[in-house]
């Protein structure tokens, strides 16, 4: 298994979260490319270096094409910029932002050069870890319009969410070592 060092790396009292990487490693709601897309969009969005290099070298060995892990990188870009504006703009009362336009150049979205479904699986991922509601209901939501089930979206959650809680653990560990 591909994360098994990644998992080996965390500490005894993160055993769940260990074992949770390697059934998510298993998971089949999901083909290859958006697994790893959604794994490796995750890393990018944490970026705690371990866990990125981990996620990135499993992705290669996993067979994900160099063009499709650039596109999950720039899932994991765009919605670092993305998530903090919208959100933003969500926890202000005054609405007058909202209805103004962004100004911020997304061409990305509209043309990562994967599969739609796959990109907005690695934006739910990448929004999840940001905590942006209004990217992850317009994400989410396109994909449901496409027909995309609901567990597929919460395996690319729960990819997001043990990704994001393994480089916690590192990187807390690293902080205490040194």
């Amino acid at each position: 298994m591909a994360l098994e060092p990644l998992a080996e790396a965390l500490p005894p009292y993160a055993a769940d979260v260990a074992r949770n990487l390697l059934t998510l490693e298993r998971e089949t709601l999901l083909s290859e490319p958006q697994k790893w897309g959604a794994f490796l969009a995750s890393a990018c969005a944490v970026a705690q270096p371990a866990v990125l290099r981990a996620v990135e070298a499993a992705a290669i060995a996993a067979g994900l094409p160099d063009d499709v892990r650039a596109a999950a990188k720039g899932a994991a870009a765009i919605m670092a910029q993305n998530n903090i504006y919208f959100r933003a703009l969500s926890l202000l009362n005054n609405q007058e932002y909202r209805r103004l336009r962004s100004g911020l150049r997304m061409a990305i979205a509209f043309n990562p050069g994967v599969p739609k479904d796959d990109f907005d699986l690695w934006c739910v991922a990448a929004s999840a870890i940001h905590g942006c509601p209004d990217c992850l209901d317009a994400h989410e939501g396109a994909l449901r319009q496409r027909g995309a089930p609901a567990a597929q979206v919460q395996a690319a959650l729960r990819i997001a969410a043990v990704t994001h809680a393994a480089s916690r653990v590192l990187a807390a560990e690293a902080a205490a070592s040194g």
